[in-house]
C-alpha cells in the first residue's frame, strides 16, 4: 500500500461555508419568496455552470433576460458572491495550519467559478499552506468527472494512493477512489482530525 503523505481539500462546506441565503437572505425579506428565488432564479444547477467554467457575464445577461425583475439580485450575485461565504467551517482552518506546521504537502480541488475564485482567495491567506489548487472553472472540468482528479495527480505531483482527498459530497468521494485517491467523506472537524491521526499526518 502506497504510504498517504498529501492531503487534498475540497473548498466548500469543507474549509468554508457556502449558502446562497446568506447573501439573497438580505435582499429578499419574505421567506416564500426567497425560497422562490432559489428554487427558480439562481438555483444550484444554474450555478453550476460557472463552476463548469461558463462566463460569469453570460450567465447573468440570460438570467436577466428571464427574470427582469431580480436583475438587481442577479448583479448581485456576479459582485456579492462572496457573501454566500459567511466563514469557516468549524475546526476546518485549525487543521490546515497544523499540517502545514507538520509539513504535510497541502493541496485542494474545488469546484468553484473562475471569476469568483479570484475574488474569494485573496481574502483568505489559510490558502497560502497550499501549494497548487485546482479550480473547476478555471479548468473547466468539474467534480466528480474523473478526468479532475486525474488532473489533479498530476499538477500535484503525486503517484496514485498518495493523497488523501477529503470532500463533503460522497459521488466526489467515490470517484476520487477510483482515480487514485484515498478519500475521507467530511462529516465535521473531529472526525476528521480522527483519521489523520489514524494515518500519522497530525
Amino acid at each position: 500500500m502506497t504510504a498517504i503523505r498529501a492531503v487534498v481539500f475540497d473548498v466548500g462546506r469543507v474549509l468554508v461555508q457556502w449558502d446562497m441565503r446568506h447573501l439573497f437572505g438580505k435582499l429578499i425579506e419574505d421567506h416564500q419568496e426567497l425560497d422562490w428565488f432559489l428554487q427558480n432564479v439562481v438555483t444550484t444547477e444554474w450555478h453550476f455552470q460557472a463552476d463548469a467554467g461558463r462566463a460569469l457575464a453570460d450567465m447573468v445577461a440570460e438570467r436577466k433576460f428571464e427574470f427582469p425583475e431580480y436583475a438587481s439580485h442577479l448583479d448581485a450575485y456576479a459582485t456579492r458572491f462572496n457573501e454566500t461565504i459567511p466563514g469557516p467551517v468549524p475546526g476546518g482552518y485549525e487543521i490546515v495550519e497544523e499540517l502545514a506546521a507538520r509539513e504535510v504537502p497541502l493541496f485542494a480541488i474545488t469546484n468553484f467559478g473562475a471569476e469568483f475564485w479570484a475574488g474569494f482567495r485573496p481574502t483568505q491567506p489559510v490558502f497560502d499552506h497550499f501549494r497548487d489548487v485546482v479550480v473547476s472553472g478555471e479548468e473547466k472540468l468539474r467534480k466528480p468527472d474523473p478526468a479532475i482528479y486525474r488532473l489533479a495527480l498530476n499538477r500535484f505531483g503525486l503517484a496514485e494512493g498518495e493523497g488523501l482527498f477529503v470532500d463533503d459530497s460522497l459521488p466526489n468521494v467515490e470517484v476520487a477512489r477510483a482515480n487514485g485517491f484515498h478519500a475521507h467523506h467530511f462529516a465535521d472537524a473531529p472526525t476528521l482530525r480522527a483519521e489523520l491521526v489514524a494515518l500519522g499526518l497530525l
